[in-house]
């Protein structure tokens, strides 16, 4: 049964955040408020908890999983960043974006796209994950919190403990937090590429609508 956190989006209370953490820790999943959506995390190297991800969302391997990371530092750590990419990314985080690059080392392999060995990576512009990764002093392992018949993210904390309280460990309420996904833009060749439209605008990349 999960348990279910009512917390202020503009100043989450401290104690529930380190609780939040130590159910990451312990193994658990939890679902959190980002820019974007709901998103569904858990710790990086911890492989059952990602397993139990795919069963929620219902993906296979190809899948790209997001780290969510609290800076641009940790986001070098965790994939190869040129200076083109890095001045991309200053200028646009954080925000609702994710960022498909090379995976780095630190990277375990079974978080990478099977074939391009690439990672997808984000900084929110929400004060309870920024709280979060802070607390957790590396980024979470995420997927956004849509289900397999739903057409739309889940943006309500009541409903989403009544569907998925037996499937994870956590509900983090921090009110309606949107519809719309982040938009998924690919940086590993020498012009972006649009991967999902969504909410961050296109602008920044100099992609044109409806590419």
């Amino acid at each position: 049964m999960a348990q279910f956190f009512t917390i202020h989006t503009e100043n989450p209370h401290l104690r529930l955040i380190k609780q939040a953490v130590n159910i990451v820790r312990n193994g658990g999943i939890i679902v959190y408020p980002t820019d974007s959506c709901y998103a569904l995390g858990c710790q990086i190297g911890d492989k059952n908890a990602m397993s139990r991800i795919r069963t929620i969302r219902q993906v296979d391997e190809k899948h790209h999983f997001t780290l969510v990371c609290r800076n641009l530092a940790e986001i070098s750590l965790y994939a190869r960043v040129d200076n083109a990419q890095y001045r991309l990314l200053k200028a646009n985080t954080p925000g609702s974006y994710t960022f498909i690059l090379q995976a780095s080392k630190e990277v375990p392999r079974r978080l990478q796209h099977p074939k391009r060995y690439t990672i997808g990576l984000r900084i929110p512009d929400h004060p309870v994950a920024l709280a979060l990764l802070e607390e957790m002093d590396e980024p979470l392992l995420s997927s956004t919190l849509i289900l397999p018949d739903d057409e739309l993210p889940m943006n309500d904390a009541e409903n989403i403990r009544g569907r998925l309280e037996h499937q994870v460990d956590l509900v983090m309420d921090a009110g309606s937090c949107g519809l719309e996904m982040t938009t998924v833009i690919d940086l590993t060749d020498d012009i972006p590429v649009l991967v999902r439209a969504g909410r961050g605008s296109l602008d920044p990349f100099g992609i044109e609508h409806g590419s």
